[in-house]
């Protein structure tokens, strides 16, 4: 059995996860490229946990526009509990990107606590709330990115957002394409504004790598 490196567990020993494995009832499901792993419209009430690959989570709105909302590696967790409501009724769901393995977990399961009173239980519970809270902080992030107006200043919003995190030099957690989605623009459009950023000596690109040159880029 493989146990993901999630935020899930920490805190929680291996001997721990096998037993929440078999106690909760997870299904081990595998993914090719561009299946559907989840739809969030059909009341699955899971939690699912990527054990090994990526895949993301895109809104397609009733014009059929593709938006990224989030991109998932291995130990990355998603689920309705996850989720802010979706007001809209857009279809929203997760899909494959590079083949998966996935741990789905009865939601309900990660909402109580134990009535054995469970140390691994408890401790997953308030991973879970802790997770909800950075799911918080990551949304906050894209809606400062679109709010801005240019496809420039989300570009430079984004980046700075990065190098923040992970200083001057960082590489993109998904392709260039996938970029323009997530900032919700054209590809094209996106491609022109970063070939001005690198010849105006802002950015360097190559391939997901970038480092930025500027020393203010912030819009």
């Amino acid at each position: 059995m493989t146990i993901p490196q999630t935020p899930v567990f920490e805190g929680i020993t291996a001997e721990e996860c096998r037993r929440i494995y078999e106690c909760f009832g997870v299904r081990e499901r595998r993914f090719k490229p561009e299946e559907q792993i989840y739809d969030f419209g059909s009341g699955g009430h899971s939690v699912g946990i990527l054990v090994s690959g990526s895949a993301i989570v895109e809104r397609v709105d009733r014009r059929g526009d593709r938006t990224i909302l989030e991109h998932l590696l291995p130990g990355g967790v998603f689920g309705e509990m996850l989720m802010f409501q979706n007001v809209l009724g857009d279809s929203i769901d997760v899909s494959c990107e590079k083949s998966c393995s996935v741990w789905f977990f009865p939601q309900e399961k990660l909402e109580n606590r134990c009535e054995k009173n469970c140390g691994h239980h408890n401790r997953m519970i308030e991973n879970m709330f802790h997770l909800i809270a950075e799911k918080a902080t990551a949304l906050s992030e894209r809606v400062e990115v679109l709010s801005r107006r240019s496809i420039r200043d989300k570009l430079l919003c984004y980046f700075s957002l990065q190098q923040a995190k992970n200083g001057g030099s960082f590489t993109l957690p998904f392709s260039l394409s996938a970029l323009a989605d997530y900032i919700s623009t054209d590809r094209s459009a996106m491609m022109r504004e970063l070939k001005k950023l690198r010849e105006g000596g802002v950015v360097q690109i190559e391939g997901r790598k970038v480092t930025i040159l500027a020393e203010d880029i912030a819009p």
